[in-house]
């Protein structure tokens, strides 16, 4: 199974901050998607030790090595929405 991007207002650049959009002027959430959506030109992809969940506790399986700017094949997000 692939894992995809949703075509929802969490990924659409009209999303403003406080969940508001710009195009409709109002409140959405991540189950709303309209016609007007445009897709963020650029994702955060800062995946390393100190993004991953398992920096410096008892789960890391790399302990003595892990550091800002490493990454391993163990990397776990810290938050998944």
């Amino acid at each position: 199974m692939s894992i995809r991007l949703a075509n929802n207002c969490k990924h659409c650049e009209n999303l403003m901050e406080g969940g508001k959009c710009k195009v409709h002027g109002v409140q959405v959430s991540n189950s709303y998607v309209c016609d007007s959506f445009e897709m963020k030109s650029a994702l955060k992809d800062d995946r390393n030790c100190t993004s991953c969940v398992r920096y410096e506790t008892s789960d890391c399986a790399n302990p003595e090595k892990a550091a800002p700017g490493m990454l391993c094949t163990q990397w776990a997000p810290q938050t998944a929405a």
